[in-house]
């Protein structure tokens, strides 16, 4: 059982990220929670990630939140599996300019969906679900909820 040291990092780690995800197998869709601004940090990461010089290669990646399992990786083709969400820079670039313009536009609640705009024929879905302002991603996460 984790202390309440590591719960209140976790609580902190979230909190900073802007957004809580999770990765549901049986829908195979990766969910992330946010508000508007919380979900634009997603956009901004992949827009950096992009530009990035040393993440041309296959396989770089980059992992986010508290337990690291979200990936954002370099791939010859975009896809999103259970591993992560990956493709040529040139697409991430284009990507994260498309997220960035769906969440200006999304008036909460709503939900974005990644795939068809991304890698359609992926098997795993990747959206991004607006909440209301004040959202507290860390309250998302059973494990920080005690």
């Amino acid at each position: 059982m984790p202390s309440s040291a590591i719960d209140e990092a976790t609580r902190r780690d979230w909190r900073g990220l802007g957004f809580y995800y999770e990765r549901d197998d049986d829908s195979k869709t990766w969910r992330l929670l946010g508000t508007r601004d919380g979900l634009l940090g997603i956009a901004a990461s992949l827009k950096a990630y992009a530009a990035d010089e040393n993440k041309k290669q296959e396989s770089e990646h980059e992992h986010f939140g508290p337990y690291w399992y979200l990936e954002v990786g370099t791939w010859h083709t975009p896809e999103i599996t259970e591993h992560w969400i990956a493709g040529p820079l040139e697409s991430i670039d284009a990507l994260a300019s498309r997220v960035h313009t769906e969440l200006i536009g999304a008036q909460p609640p709503a939900t974005i969906r990644i795939r068809d705009m991304f890698a359609p024929s992926s098997p795993y879905e990747f959206q991004l679900e607006v909440q209301l302002e004040g959202f507290d991603p860390a309250l998302a996460d059973p494990q920080c909820r005690k």
